[in-house]
């Protein structure tokens, strides 16, 4: 019995390579076949959900001190919710992105994404109370939870094998866009505080009556444009074929491709999806083909966000601060670091697909480690200043250059079609309790272990993630989505394989 299942393991493993040669051979992808144009433009419209994403997590940083003031809030407790209330909108927005998506494609669900953005720069921007405040926080944390889980997979199912990594990647570089963008609004629209300025005068002053509100109203122009512009792209061509829509698939992938390059590519996924059913029950998720592989998607989401960098942001101000530099304002110090990593996001982007993903989440998590590891040795030393400045610099470039952009594509990537849409919604979802388990402990983890000791456990935390890459997570670069589940679904098996006959 064990001989016959090591020979159709081997008749499995040479038809996979196979199909992988012919379809990059006939494919390639030969960008006579593509419209690259098309699918910049395509691809840059979905990323929109990622640029106010950017912009919708970062803004309330910068008008933190005038709301607070303007709403009264004196006490830790409302500051802390209204600083996480969006995170709690960012987990239902993650939860209910798969049923969306598995049921309305996922362009329909961006538009009502771009939509909820709309409401929510509007609602935050005109609040007159701070529950209204909150509850619009939570509209808007709703379409960050979408946009994080349909705009990367929408644009992974849009793209070809051989660019989709760069395609994707975009994404990220729209979030950092955003983040950079809210820091730069925040930091023209404020108006100099005297560092010595009551709450009570700064709640009437020109700031804490008006200025957070153009803060929060700022977004309506990227929001709306979203808005206008998801409506024109066309619907996921996976998502098509599997709804048994052929034709509509075929027309989708036109407007990326020749006729050839979608004819291919529809038989491909038709392929993949021959003996699945259009709807599939949340339990397929748990079948032993799919399960291994959402487990690997759920690691990577909670680890690229204990891999540390959140750690890095928190401390900036004050680090700038011991390595000499007179930056008395936040607002400043906030965008130095958000430049840095907007220039490292845009030198990832060809790298994603040069370089291959498992390789630079290997480099950006082996690199990180070494990094923690000197910080955690210059808190405990007392070696502070520029030395400690430099390697928050060097931090904040290897996480943009990897973890940060890579994990997306990857989670774009790895699921079966069949269950994709459920899947990412999972992965995302993990990836925002993650956050708030992150956003809630950091501050105990802070006052018990204090800096050399918050930073020895990231560095440890990124020591085991590298571990985990090396050994489970495969290279995605260069191969189609239907290529993929089947060389990992074939992967999984082996494994199991192995486990039994030992």
């Amino acid at each position: 019995m064990k001989h016959t299942t090591k020979i159709n393991h081997k008749l499995i493993s040479t038809r996979v390579k196979i199909i992988m040669n012919s379809t990059t051979k006939d494919i390639g992808m030969d960008t006579q076949q593509l419209n690259t144009k098309n699918i910049w433009l395509i691809s840059l419209v979905a990323a929109c959900g990622g640029l106010l994403f950017g912009y919708d997590w970062v803004v309330i940083g910068g008008a933190k001190p005038f709301y607070e003031a303007h709403f009264n809030i004196t006490s830790a407790s409302l500051s802390g919710w209204a600083m996480s209330s969006a995170l709690l909108g960012c987990i239902i927005g993650a939860f209910i992105s798969g049923k969306l998506s598995d049921n309305y494609g996922r362009k329909r669900p961006l538009i009502f994404a771009a939509a909820l953005f709309v409401i929510s720069a509007y609602g935050t921007a005109f609040a007159g109370s701070f529950t209204l405040f909150v509850i619009y926080r939570i509209i808007g944390g709703i379409g960050i939870g979408l946009a994080s889980a349909l705009s990367p997979m929408y644009i992974a199912e849009i793209a070809p094998a051989d660019k989709r990594g760069k395609f994707v990647a975009i994404n990220q570089l729209t979030i950092v866009i955003g983040v950079l963008a809210a820091q730069i609004v925040n930091l023209i629209i404020a108006k100099p505080v005297a560092t010595d300025t009551s709450l009570a005068e700064i709640a009437v002053s020109w700031n804490g009556t008006t200025g957070w509100r153009y803060m929060f109203g700022a977004e309506l122009v990227p929001a709306f444009a979203f808005l206008v512009l998801a409506t024109f792209i066309p619907e996921s061509p996976r998502w098509l074929v599997k709804m048994g829509r052929t034709e509509e698939a075929t027309k989708s992938l036109l407007k990326v491709g020749n006729q050839r390059y979608a004819e291919t590519t529809v038989t491909e996924i038709q392929t993949t999806l021959s003996n699945e059913t259009k709807q599939l029950p949340a339990s397929a998720l748990l079948k032993p083909d799919v399960k291994p592989i959402l487990i690997i998607g759920i690691i990577l989401a909670m680890f690229q966000q204990w891999s540390g960098i959140n750690v890095i942001f928190n401390y900036a101000q004050e680090i700038f601060a011991s390595a000499g530099f007179d930056i008395n304002d936040t607002l400043k110090s906030i965008v130095a670091t958000g430049l840095i990593n907007l220039v490292f996001t845009i030198a990832a982007i060809p790298l994603v697909d040069k370089i291959g993903r498992r390789k630079l989440m290997i480099i950006g998590a082996g690199g990180l480690t070494i990094i923690y590891g000197l910080m955690a040795a210059a808190y405990a030393l007392g070696v502070l200043g520029l030395p400690v400045l430099l390697l928050v610099l060097i931090a904040i470039s290897i996480y943009a250059l990897t973890l940060a952009p890579v994990t997306w594509v990857l989670l774009s990537e790895i699921f079966p079609n069949k269950v994709r849409g459920s899947a990412m919604s999972v992965a995302t979802l993990a990836l925002w309790v993650a956050c708030f388990a992150l956003t809630y402990t950091f501050p105990l983890l802070n006052a018990g272990l204090g800096a050399s000791g918050s930073f020895l456990l990231y560095g440890i935390i990124c020591a085991l993630g590298c571990g985990f890459i090396i050994k489970h997570v495969p290279e995605t670069k260069g191969r189609s989505l239907e290529e993929l589940e089947k060389v990992i679904i074939e992967q999984s098996t082996k494994k199991k394989l192995e486990k039994a006959t030992i």
